[in-house]
């Protein structure tokens, strides 16, 4: 129950700074807060130190429906601000007399180093300062090898490494003693953030997603229920809806990865599938482990992990190949229709992730860094710490990376998890009627099947913008110079 409370209590309220936690439920910072008395809930939109990770377009639309549904739990008293929370937090404390802040942490570099600052900057100033783990299973200090490193690779990490620590701990309720302050006349609203596009490109975005709190919780239901019996399978068909589609509501902090955690364990008494169940929670795993290499490894977003990569012959000179991929006009129906999706929804299937991941900075040799600049403007789900490792773990240079000899076939992959063509056909529908034995590399049907499908090579499909067979080799040939230099 939220109580409307006013500043005469003689008790000091608390400040609940809402981060990546836009949540009630299984919140240790609201929850600790709560039990502590009145609360002054606080976003505050940092525009001072973000640097190069200043939120992308896709995640600043996700953004602005997520504090739109936090704020209406919190019966319209969320108190908005933008610029640097430093200023702003010891401002408030001293306007509101609170004498504690409470929040969850977060573990991107920046993040890191600001609530560090911010932390000492309270405590100088007589505030208690409480923080939370309310992201993460384990923290990343508390996974280490027996000589006490970080672990590199992820199945020790997660089998020897997590699974051998205390269980992650059980979802908390929504606190039913939430007294909140009335909220502020200097709070923002939170379309003054200006974190809507200015383009209206997001139109099938507003229809594809609802952004609550309560949408998480029925989206993981749905997926416990109907989708996890055929997970470990099913997942890897992008047509098929065997993936949980949960990523950005758990970047946010829609929904705990606690509450995902325990829901998936628990649902072992409906699902007979057994290895569902585990792979889905090593999926959870590697969502861990990004963090954790992030965390032991802030140099992650921009430094390869193996030094021998600073070497790699990427090729220069390519904005027209990489304008082709971005705008999913490469001429490879698969790769085509995975960066539509992005473009249009925000997501990407994990499976076609792989390999418009790999056609990059293999088949096209463009650095994987202009694919994860890419990826962070148009994923809802951008989250520094996946992002950066899994693009690393992609072009071979990161922690138990994919070898770079490791070339996704595009067209084979297509084959092989799009046989019929019926994610192609979603997001190019210019092939839509070509028949399944040629939607994979249509430049081979013969030109009477092009003619009935309507489908000119060329015109309105793109010819490939590279040879599959001699790119791969341009690639094999690229690392094997790698090595040799490295020697």
């Amino acid at each position: 129950m939220v109580k409307n409370m006013g500043l005469s209590d003689a008790k000091r309220p608390s400040i609940i700074w809402f981060r990546q936690d836009l949540r009630l439920a299984d919140n240790p910072a609201l929850h600790a807060a709560c039990e502590a008395g009145e609360i002054i809930p606080v976003y505050i939109l940092d525009t001072a130190n973000p640097g190069d990770w200043a939120m992308g377009g896709a995640s600043r639309w996700w953004l602005h429906q997520a504090l739109e549904s936090l704020n209406q739990s919190l019966q319209g008293r969320l108190n908005i601000f933008q610029g640097d929370p430093l200023e702003i937090l010891n401002r408030l404390v001293e306007q509101t007399s609170a004498g504690a802040v409470f929040w969850n942490r977060c573990y991107e570099p920046w993040r890191i180093q600001r609530d560090g600052k911010i932390k000492t900057s309270l405590k100088e100033a007589s505030v208690d300062v409480r923080s939370f783990n309310g992201s993460l299973l384990w923290e990343p200090w508390e996974v280490l090898k027996n000589d006490g490193t970080p672990y590199k690779v992820f199945t020790p990490y997660y089998r020897r490494g997590c699974l051998s620590k205390i269980a992650p701990r059980k979802p908390l309720a929504i606190p039913n003693n939430i007294q909140i302050q009335d909220r502020r006349n200097d709070s923002l609203s939170i379309a003054a953030l200006s974190l809507l596009p200015n383009i209206n490109w997001h139109c099938e975005m507003d229809a594809r997603w609802d952004i609550t709190e309560t949408a998480a919780q029925n989206r993981l239901d749905e997926f416990v229920i109907d989708e996890l019996e055929d997970y470990r399978d099913g997942r890897n068909f992008p047509a098929k809806p065997n993936v949980s589609r949960l990523s950005a509501y758990l970047h946010f902090g829609q929904i705990s990865v606690n509450t995902v955690w325990h829901q998936a364990c628990d649902a072992a008494a409906l699902v007979k599938n057994e290895a569902s169940i585990d792979t889905f929670l090593s999926e959870l795993g590697w969502r861990e482990f990004s963090h954790y290499l992030l965390y032991h490894f802030p140099q992650l977003p921009k430094d390869n992990l193996q030094p021998r990569f600073d070497l790699f012959p990427w090729v220069e000179n390519t904005e027209s190949e990489l304008k082709a991929w971005q705008q999913g006009r490469t001429g490879y129906p698969l790769v085509d229709a995975g960066m539509r999706e992005l473009y249009s929804t925000g997501y990407m299937h994990n499976r076609v992730r792989m390999v418009v991941g790999s056609f990059l900075v293999k088949n096209l040799l463009i650095h994987w860094h202009k694919g994860e600049d890419w990826f962070w403007d148009c994923l809802v789900d951008a989250n520094l710490a996946a992002n950066s490792a899994s693009w690393q773990w992609i072009a071979g240079c990161g922690a138990d990376a994919a070898p770079f000899f490791r070339i996704f076939n595009p067209i084979t992959q297509s084959e092989k998890f799009d046989k019929q063509g019926d994610y192609i056909r979603r997001y190019v529908p210019e092939l839509a009627k070509m028949p399944a034995k040629y939607i994979h590399a249509p430049w081979l049907a013969p030109a009477a099947v092009l003619r009935a499908a309507g489908v000119e090579i060329g015109a309105n499909y793109p010819a490939p913008v590279v040879d599959i067979k001699e790119s791969r080799e341009r690639a094999l040939a690229a690392f094997k110079l790698t090595k040799l230099v490295a020697l």
